[in-house]
């Protein structure tokens, strides 16, 4: 892979800042949201230029390189490639609207603010790091204060939620971790430290050299050094049956964490699969797809089913984020065969593309729905059951309209930004797993019957007295929605914007990958 470096260390600038905007945070008291949405909106800033200055080839760009413990295999490796440098954009817009949705909070703002950017800058390490060691630092910085922003500030259940959540992802953790400790052995000979490094392992797996190594010290553990990589993945996006801890952590956290869950946290997940099980496991993968693509459909259709069973709001996007990124796992395992010849090829670039669209469109659109639902909930004292609102259209056209929007961008309507990655990861996998493909088709139906129920029975119909005086968005909350709806449209019109950067990317990508 080409290895573009700069003299100046953004990557680092870019991880820092959110730290020491925490810092100041913590002891700005009712200020600290100023400060909050500042700091993220120079991350924001740096985050759009590291977009736009990407390699052409599809290659790491901003490489940061220093030795750090080389005994241990250890360096301090940044880089970005279309992928990362999508999703410090996403994390950034994400953070941003969060930050922007909890206005309200007045319970130790200081702190609430604090924890929000230790997670931001937990995000941006792991999207930037490329050595194990330094990758794994921030992705349990991530799970801190996710786990703190549940507890203290959620809902009556939120001590069992914010539990259960780390548990989950300690536990993910752990198999990560048991799974690199056992591949650093098998690199490390007489003279030569072991690596961690991700491109380093990434040319290894693809000569073979990996499996053989592995192999000659521990034996043929390769499948379960997979199975365990796997499996700190799968809880994080999540992959069913790993997904019991999601509807109660997104429902008892406060809304605008909500948002960071659904909107950039899980994405830590499948941009794992992309940067480190396929590209280090491909060929033990490959072997796994056909239960795989199973469990890859169970969580396309049942979650949606599930979404369907919900009367909270809250747990009914709960369950159909689950659904939206199973698509991407969907696409992730349907790829994960030899190409046999162009058409092959392309069915892949195609699937590939998809994901990484989808990741971003469902982090934009995810989130507005949860910021959508805050919003309903401050206007009715905390009510979000479906069957408490009716014709809430009448009172708040506003509100009706622009969470409509919303709501048909994550149904997938063509137009919005939630069509394209959709459309591409079903033109990917079809010729790749027509069966899977098939059947996770219903999961789109079934969507389109939730989503078109929430809005019938909380929107439409005749408006009961206790709603007829609904505020409707006031000019803030506008103006703070226009450049999100405005971006659903943006990219849904005009999806190149992302596709120009991403497929050269993806394009690298396939072409160091062995399965």
């Amino acid at each position: 892979m080409n290895n573009v470096a700069t003299g100046f260390p953004i990557l680092t600038l870019l991880t820092v800042l959110p730290l020491v905007g925490a810092a100041i945070a913590l002891f700005s008291g009712r200020h600290a949201r100023i400060v909050a949405i500042f700091t993220t909106l120079v991350c924001l800033v740096l985050s759009l230029f590291i977009w736009s200055h990407l390699p052409a080839d599809g290659g790491y760009g901003f490489v940061e390189r220093v030795a750090w413990a080389p005994s241990l295999g250890v360096e301090y490796h940044l880089g970005v490639d279309g992928l990362g440098g999508l999703m410090l954009v996403l994390s950034s817009i994400v953070t941003l609207m969060s930050i922007d949705a909890s206005h309200r909070v007045h319970h130790m703002p200081g702190l609430f603010f604090s924890l929000v950017l230790m997670l931001e800058a937990g995000l941006f390490g792991s999207f930037t790091a490329l050595n194990f060691f330094h990758w794994f630092l921030f992705w349990e910085l991530s799970l801190i204060p996710a786990f703190f922003l549940i507890k203290l500030w959620g809902g009556p259940r939120r001590g069992p939620a914010a539990t259960q959540f780390f548990i989950y992802t300690m536990a993910g953790s752990v198999a990560l971790l048991l799974s690199f400790l056992a591949i650093f052995l098998s690199t490390t000979g007489k003279d030569t430290p072991g690596t961690m490094d991700f491109v380093n392992l990434t040319a290894m797996a693809a000569s073979g050299q990996l499996t053989q190594m592995v192999t000659a010290h521990l034996g043929p553990v390769m499948p379960w050094l997979t199975i365990g990589v796997l499996a700190g993945f799968a809880v994080k996006v999540p992959l069913m049956p790993f997904h019991t801890w999601l509807p109660n952590a997104y429902a008892e956290a406060p809304s605008p964490v909500t948002m960071l869950l659904t909107g950039a946290m899980s994405k830590m997940g499948v941009y794992g699969l992309l940067r480190i099980a396929i590209p280090l496991f491909g060929v033990q993968i490959a072997a796994m797809r056909t239960p795989l693509l199973v469990l890859a459909t169970a969580t396309v259709v049942m979650g949606a089913w599930a979404a369907a069973a919900q009367t909270d709001l809250k747990r009914v996007f709960a369950y159909s984020s689950v659904n939206h990124l199973g698509y991407c796992l969907l696409a992730i395992f349907a790829l994960a065969v030899p190409a046999s010849g162009a058409a092959q090829q392309a069915s892949q670039a195609a699937a590939l593309n998809g994901v990484i669209l989808q990741m971003f469109n469902h982090g934009l659109t995810a989130a507005a729905v949860f910021w959508f639902i805050s919003m309903i909930q401050l206007r009715s004292g905390g009510l979000r059951g479906i069957a408490d609102f009716g014709g809430l259209r009448k009172p708040a056209p506003v509100l009706a309209g622009l969470m409509g929007i919303a709501l048909f961008s994550s149904l997938g309507l063509p137009g919005l930004n939630g069509f394209a990655g959709e459309f591409l990861i079903f033109r990917g996998v079809f010729p790749l797993s027509w069966v899977s493909a098939t059947v996770s088709v219903l999961g789109l139906l079934v969507t389109a019957i939730v989503i078109l129920t929430v809005i019938q029975k909380v929107f439409s119909g005749p408006v009961s007295d206790r709603w007829v005086a609904f505020p409707d968005l006031h000019q803030g909350e506008r103006m703070a929605l226009a450049p999100v709806i405005g971006l659903m449209f943006l990219v849904g019109l005009v999806p190149q914007l992302i596709l120009n950067t991403v497929n050269p990317t993806v394009q690298n990508l396939l072409a160091h990958w062995r399965f």
